[in-house]
């Protein structure tokens, strides 16, 4: 007797039914959107949405709908045009109040909405945007961890009020240095030497020597010293990426490591891509230092070289500044900064960490009345062209952004004033984001435009439309109202699958079209299985009751070792591979989930409603 436990048509039954429900905003496509979110990060009211609309509306621009999704204001524009002219709009009149993303809002009802539930997010190549691949300098990250220790130990000698003729990074049997060498004069006490050192950098070793001048004292860093510097700086590289990705206010990104030394990032929606790549590639920093107001610029520019215990700079204007070499504060010890107007113009206003505070008030209240200075550092790589081979060298600029007299004492709050309103907004934005642990390069880059991303949904979901057709009108000629059967049970399969894609979040691609109809096509495999041991069993002389409930008991093992065997390979695409890998191996494993749930369950509920309990049929429709 062919039978099938109630509870199991239930569990289909509830299955199908949140599967549909999830999937249904997937059929309302999307619309260019513009997210406005508060700065406090607070939840927007009615009353602040009504505010914005006004705005758009008093400069002419039209939206499609608004509503507020997750405490942001979501504006729907039928035109990409009119979403560039709001969000410029909004920037220029509420920058103070709100920041704002280019998105994409679905168009779904509002009873959708309020359950939460959302369209799967759309990959790079189906929404269009900017696709970035870097390569991390990790050699330059070990030039810029020797420059933080060359600062340390300058300020543990000073503080300990030991004599010291210079620090200079050196290379011991490699191409880059990966040293420090403290030049002492004749006569300096080595033990309170490495004392006062061993304070700040206990975990290095201190070797010591000599030259014609006096005393040195050699830093050379272990394999495994470096070694985590580079791995830092890759983790550190990241999270400031992200951190620029997000001031930017670009929805949805994806910034992940891919390889040993590279970081992809995927910008859906982006279209400023020349300022985009300027901001995240930025290596730059800033540097407080007191002016040397005891020795002569003039000087200095006529040797060529500074005084001791000095450097010489240029500000803008290209104009010589000499500074003291020993740092107050830098960008790292920065929490916060904002753009403010100020009575000298646009500016910055700076946030320090405790021990920046600490040491800036310590620094202000023995300086009064002398002049700091603020020191922009830049990194960048260009080709230039030697003897007709082009060749790539780094070049580090740091120039002067502000000078002024300290007029009177402070710590953790203070303001950067002598700037234009880009250089404000672009300093407050990399200062927030915080500075990159090792230069970053791009070395691939493909943008994908908005109309070309729908041209691949129309083609990618067209390939899946012709192909379950085509597997409709096989299966219906071959195995008749079985072929129907199966039919009901890749569609279900299908909007089971689109679900799981939409409650995990999963970005759909090209690929994931790919893997989905690849998984269509193992759902066909599944049930031809099924039905071929089902007519197997009939001409044995079975009746139709036991050829059904046999054609499943033994088609399951070869169905569970094939799907077994293809899902180990959909996992270690996902635990190897990167980017479209990674989504076709997502889409694939879910889909084997998918088809196995609704080959085995689905069919089998349905042809159990048709020809099971009472019924007696005399013969199949296979």
């Amino acid at each position: 007797m062919l039978e099938f436990a109630r509870w199991k048509y239930i569990l289909v039954t509830l299955v199908l039914l949140l599967a549909a429900l999830f999937a249904l905003p997937n059929i309302f496509g999307e619309d260019a959107a513009l997210q406005v979110a508060r700065r406090d990060r607070a939840n927007f009211v009615i009353s602040e949405q009504k505010s914005v609309e006004d705005l758009l509306k008093d400069r002419g621009l039209s939206f499609s709908g608004s509503y507020i999704d997750e405490g942001r204001l979501m504006l729907r524009f039928s035109a990409v045009s009119e979403q560039l002219k709001a969000r410029d709009a909004v920037n220029e009149n509420l920058s103070k109040e709100y920041v704002t993303a280019l998105s994409f809002a679905s168009r779904s009802p509002a009873w959708l909405r309020k359950l939460g539930l959302h369209p799967m997010p759309l990959g790079l190549d189906l929404r269009g945007g900017l696709y970035l691949l870097y390569q991390v300098d990790i050699d330059g990250a070990l030039g810029q961890l020797l420059e933080v220790y060359e600062q340390d130990l300058r300020k543990a000698l000073s503080q300990a009020n030991i004599n010291f003729t210079d620090i200079v990074p050196f290379a011991d049997g490699a191409t880059r240095p990966n040293g420090l060498r403290v030049l002492l004069p004749v006569g300096t006490n080595i033990d309170l030497v490495r004392l006062a050192m061993r304070k700040v950098l206990p975990d290095l070793v201190y070797v010591d020597s000599s030259d014609a001048s006096g005393s040195v004292i050699q830093i050379v860093l272990s394999p495994a010293q470096i070694k985590e510097r580079q791995d830092y700086a890759i983790q550190q590289n990241l999270t400031t990426l992200r951190n620029r990705v997000n001031e930017l206010g670009v929805s949805e990104p994806v910034v992940q490591r891919q390889g040993l030394d590279r970081i992809a990032v995927q910008l859906p929606g982006v279209q400023n891509s020349a300022e985009v790549k300027d901001i995240l590639g930025k290596v730059a920093t800033l540097e407080f230092r007191l002016v040397d107001v005891q020795n002569s610029i003039t000087d200095a520019v006529q040797r060529g070289r500074a005084p001791l215990g000095s450097k010489l700079y240029k500000t803008r204007d290209e104009q010589p500044v000499l500074l003291k070499r020993d740092i107050i504060v830098t960008g790292d010890q920065l929490v916060d900064a904002l753009t403010v107007a100020t009575d000298q113009g646009p500016g910055v206003s700076v946030k320090l960490d405790a021990a920046g505070g600490d040491e800036m008030l310590r620094t202000t209240r023995a300086n009064l009345k002398r002049p700091m200075a603020v020191v922009f550092i830049e990194q960048r790589r260009e080709e230039i062209e030697i003897a007709g081979e082009r060749i790539q060298r780094d070049i580090k600029e740091e120039k002067v952004i502000n000078q002024a007299t300290i007029q009177g004492v402070f710590s953790t709050n203070f303001q950067i004033t002598g700037l234009d309103p880009n250089e404000a907004r672009e300093l407050a934005l990399l200062l927030r984001a915080g500075a990159l642990a090792a230069p970053i390069f791009v070395i691939e880059e493909r943008a994908v435009g908005p109309a070309l991303g729908k041209e691949n949904i129309r083609k990618g979901v067209g390939a899946l439309v012709m192909g379950m057709a085509v597997l409709f009108i096989f299966m219906l000629a071959y195995y008749r109202t079985f072929g129907l059967v199966a039919n009901i049970v890749l569609i279900a399969n299908v909007v089971l699958l689109a679900a799981l894609l939409t409650v995990f979040r999963a970005a759909l691609s090209l690929p994931g079209i790919a893997g989905m109809v690849l998984t269509v096509g193992m759902a066909v495999d599944a049930n031809v299985l099924i039905y071929e041991r089902i007519r197997e069993e009939l001409r044995n002389g079975v009746t139709p009751q036991t050829a059904i409930a046999k054609g499943f008991e033994k088609a399951f093992s070869a169905i569970a070792d094939s799907n077994i065997t293809t899902l180990i390979a959909g996992v270690v695409l996902w635990a190897l591979g990167t980017g479209a890998i990674r989504g076709f191996a997502v889409v694939l494993s879910l889909g084997i989930v998918t088809s196995m749930f609704t080959s085995l369950m689905g069919s089998r509920a349905l042809l159990t409603l048709m020809y099971g309990g009472t019924r007696r049929p005399q013969q199949l429709s296979i």
